[in-house]
């Protein structure tokens, strides 16, 4: 029997986990019906038998901790509408912040050419080809199945013939030098526990760096100077407490360092120049 969209949403939200129930609710009903979220929010909305057994499968899936990106196929990054699988790390809004410094950084000249060094969906690399129409990408990754969502979105995104997708070992099969240089790494410590939204679905080999969490900086900080163009830039996302050990990894790799911070004022990025 239909029921109306707005009694099923307040149900929904109450057996969802997490701080985002209610909107989490909405936009998996919208994905199911194909509606907006104002429609069935302001309008008089019937859902049909059919529907609510899809949105109840659903829902079962998120309560059951599966990330709401995963469940939706989707997640926006810098304005762009990227697809995500269990392959690829989901995403986030603080990674937006090396987007920001490169912004802030090449406010005169542009990068002719991107690395992104594990570029997962190609978020980083994808938003950066947005910001420079004219510059060219490198995607690097060491997984096949990262390779194919990274594709993808190039596709969609209309950016294919501007990006090169890379099966390698970090830089190990990148040739030549590059004015930008993105970098996510995995900078968690092995053994920290984590919510079962990522611990339980997110790929563990973009999560965790060894035990201190800087095996991936240990490794790239001192190629830098063998990638980066005259007057190139190199923005490394990292976590909590790991500022002042980069920034001396950095200078005994003969480099020069910043810290930039992102919205809510914590260091979030590593900048360096050769």
């Amino acid at each position: 029997m239909p029921e109306a969209a707005r009694a099923l949403l307040r149900a929904a939200a109450l057996t969802l986990p997490g701080d985002t129930a209610r909107l989490d609710a909405e936009l998996l009903l919208a994905a199911v019906t194909g509606l907006g979220r104002a429609q069935l929010l302001l309008g008089d909305v019937l859902v049909s038998g059919e529907q609510q057994r899809a949105f109840a499968a659903l829902l079962a899936r998120r309560r059951a901790h599966e990330p709401l990106a995963y469940i939706l196929g989707e997640r926006e990054f810098w304005s762009l509408t990227l697809r995500v699988t269990p392959a690829v790390l989901i995403p986030r809004p603080d990674s937006e912040t090396l987007i920001e410094a490169a912004c802030a950084h090449f406010v005169d000249l542009a990068p002719g050419r991107v690395l992104d060094l594990g570029t997962g969906s190609g978020a980083l690399l994808l938003a950066a080809l947005s910001e420079w129409p004219d510059a060219v990408g490198v995607g690097v990754d060491r997984s096949a199945g990262a390779l194919l969502v990274a594709g993808g979105n190039a596709a969609r995104l209309g950016m294919a013939d501007r990006v090169t997708l890379l099966l390698s070992d970090w830089a190990e099969k990148v040739d030549g030098r590059f004015d930008l240089i993105l970098c996510n790494p995995p900078y968690i410590g092995d053994g920290t526990v984590l919510m079962p939204d990522v611990a339980d679905f997110e790929p563990s080999g973009a999560l965790f760096g060894g035990a201190d969490g800087l095996d991936a900086y240990r490794l790239l900080l001192p190629q830098m100077a063998g990638l980066l163009a005259p007057d190139g830039v190199a923005l490394f996302e990292f976590g909590v407490g790991q500022a002042e050990a980069l920034l001396a990894m950095a200078a005994d790799a003969g480099l020069r360092a910043a810290l930039r911070a992102d919205l809510s004022g914590r260091a979030r990025a590593l900048l360096v120049q050769h």
